[in-house]
């Protein structure tokens, strides 16, 4: 099978798009697609046509014809099934049918169609495949965008502060008779210092300064439910008469300050609160603690479908006594058949796959324990699912960005599966740079507005029965769609897709069972919605 061309011509024989993929003359192919329609108009009621040399496979489309030019020897069938791809594609591209649509995406067209063939050979590929190779994203050029406006927008504070100044300096020589140099000088420092008492920055220069970003932490405090506006005065002004002072934070505290002066909206970065703290585990109080860890890693389609399901789990052993280690641990399970299990090496597997019991090959031998701030603890079972049922998915994001006028409404909605109560969501939406916070105008939660990372982070503290879908829309100036994806998810259950449990401990040197406790806990690793 050799394909020559691939074309678009109008039922009068007028080329609107044509593709070579063998090397051939223009005069060649311009004169094997005059001829074409004078062939279609014999009266012939078949979708190709043959003439001494070539072969044309063609698929009327309303008033246009799509057209393969192909050699003799070449596998109709095969010619047929590429121009049933072909057609598939062009209305993907070009929304009007005509002319004048044809013309507008004739590029796109061109690229769409040398992803379909190559060297005059049918590529296996899908219309989603080639819609995602021909929309192919840079990295590189979405940073140098990001970098180039922040450049602009930093020229423009600079004008706006210099031209300011030349405002100000031009009043104090109209009214320099009237109160001399000193009177000057006094009145612009009561000016600044006014200015520094007006704005809500914390000491540490948080604002600008070097803040960590907002973490997987159970404190939700750091949110704001507020609309943006102006924040309250809460820090005090520096001090007076200690003059100017070298350092990060004066320097952030000089640009904010000319900003407030000219009336420019300062949001205060809020710094979350130590997140190491708030997940560190409680302290070990039981001799024997078992842990039921999963972490889930799930790549959800922005248009829908799932391209990534992947859950790893661990159950791990924790003992505060050595006298505790001669022991064997019984589990039951959810019985789902996804699920694969593998044991630690001296783990006796035969008589965990028998009775569900999980023992040393050596019964001698105790297991090892560890110190009361050891989280990690000894492992003894592993396991992991993969599946592509989106039915899976324990939280589905649909994101839908539209653009009108001067303005980008952003709505986005969640829907959880009823399998798992989620605790602690925190959904991050990339968004573009901005000068100032999004305008939130309906959420179901709370939200916080990262500038320094440009995210708007949305926050539920626990999704249950009472709401296993919400949503939130927000406004931002005109932007690209594909800015706001990625989109990443943080959720914790205390359920999990095993639904491995501990029945019982087994002392092996007999005597009543030890006391024991057992942790289970879901968490993300990597969730995102591309």
């Amino acid at each position: 099978m050799v394909v020559l061309a691939a074309s678009i011509v109008s039922k009068s024989g007028k080329v609107l798009v044509s593709r070579q993929f063998v090397d051939m003359s223009r005069i060649r192919i311009e004169g094997l697609l005059a001829a074409f329609p004078k062939l279609v108009g014999m009266g012939k009621q078949h979708t190709y046509v043959e003439t001494e040399n070539v072969r044309y496979v063609y698929q009327p489309i309303e008033a246009l014809y799509l057209l393969l030019v192909t050699n003799k020897q070449s596998n109709i069938l095969e010619d047929l099934e590429t121009l049933r791809l072909l057609s598939k594609l062009v209305p993907e591209y070009s929304l009007s049918l005509d002319e004048d649509g044809i013309g507008k995406t004739a590029f796109e067209l061109i690229f769409a169609f040398d992803e379909v063939i190559s060297l005059g050979h049918k590529e296996n590929v899908t219309v989603a495949q080639v819609k995602q190779y021909c929309e192919m994203e840079s990295h590189e050029e979405k940073l140098h965008k990001l970098v180039r406006q922040s450049k602009i927008n930093e020229t423009k504070d600079v004008m706006k502060r210099k031209a300011s100044e030349i405002d100000k300096s031009k009043i104090e020589k109209s009214r320099g008779d009237k109160g001399g140099f000193k009177g000057l000088q006094g009145m612009g420092s009561g000016r600044l210092e006014s200015s520094f008492s007006e704005m809500s920055i914390s000491s540490s220069g948080s604002g600008f300064g070097s803040g960590s970003g907002f973490g997987p932490s159970t404190d939700i405090d750091s949110f704001s439910t507020k609309p943006k506006g102006r924040p309250p005065s809460s820090a005090n002004a520096p001090p007076k008469g200690l003059g100017m002072q070298l350092g990060k934070t004066q320097r952030a505290n000089q640009f904010l300050e000319s900003l407030k002066a000219e009336g420019e909206v300062i949001l205060e970065d809020v710094q979350p609160k130590a997140a190491a703290s708030k997940l560190a585990a409680a302290p070990l109080t039981d001799p024997i603690t078992l842990t039921v860890e999963e972490k889930i890693n799930v790549t959800l389609k922005r248009d829908g479908g799932m391209s990534n399901f992947d859950v790893q789990g661990t159950l791990s052993l924790q003992i505060l006594d050595q006298e505790d280690g001669l022991i064997q641990v019984q589990i039951v399970t959810g019985g789902n058949p996804a699920i694969l299990f593998k044991t630690h090496p001296n783990i006796n597997k035969e008589l965990f796959n028998s009775e569900s019991i999980l023992s040393l090959k050596d019964p001698n031998r105790p297991f090892p324990t560890g110190q009361a701030g050891d989280a990690a603890g000894v492992g003894l079972l592993k396991w992991r699912m993969q599946s592509t049922d989106e039915s899976m998915v324990p939280l589905s994001i649909n994101c839908w960005p539209s653009v009108s006028g001067n303005e980008t409404y952003v709505s986005i909605e969640y829907e959880a599966s009823s399998m798992f109560d989620l605790r602690n969501v925190v959904i991050s939406v990339p968004l573009p740079a901005l000068r100032e916070a999004p305008n939130v105008r309906q959420i179901d939660g709370e939200w916080r507005y990262d500038s320094r990372n440009s995210i708007l982070e949305w926050s539920i503290v626990l999704i249950d029965n009472s709401n296993r879908s919400g949503s939130m829309e927000f406004v931002v100036p005109p932007a690209d769609s594909s800015v706001f994806f990625p989109i990443s998810v943080q959720f914790s259950a205390t359920s999990t897709f095993s639904d491995l449990k501990v029945v019982n401990i087994l002392p092996l040197r007999g005597g009543s069972p030890p006391k024991f406790s057992q942790r289970t806990h879901l968490i993300t690793e990597n969730y995102q919605v591309i």
